[in-house]
């Protein structure tokens, strides 16, 4: 019981990201896609924002380009209205 608490405890501390880190995620052939948390929070956000209601708490993005004119994932806000949606503002190139 107390090893599975420990790997329970260390997993869901491996995945918290914080407002103070960024992932970097494949981005296809447009360039990688950067999602930095620090500037997330600059704007007054938290975690819970967008885990748990837009997305699920994992770091994985599988995010299509028909999602990029829908009203999901990321573009629940940057829909040009409420934040950018400019492409390079997200994907660059390495």
């Amino acid at each position: 019981m107390m090893a599975l608490l420990a790997v329970l405890a260390f997993s869901s501390s491996a995945l918290a990201i914080g407002d103070g880190k960024a992932l970097m995620y494949g981005g296809a052939g447009q360039g990688k896609v950067i999602f930095d948390g620090k500037v997330h929070a600059s704007k007054g956000m938290v975690c819970t924002d967008c885990h748990m209601t837009i997305f699920q708490t994992k770091k994985k993005a599988l995010i299509t380009m028909d999602d990029h004119g829908a009203d999901k994932a990321c573009f629940v806000c940057h829909n040009g209205k409420k934040a950018f949606n400019d492409c390079d503002q997200c994907h660059r190139k390495f």
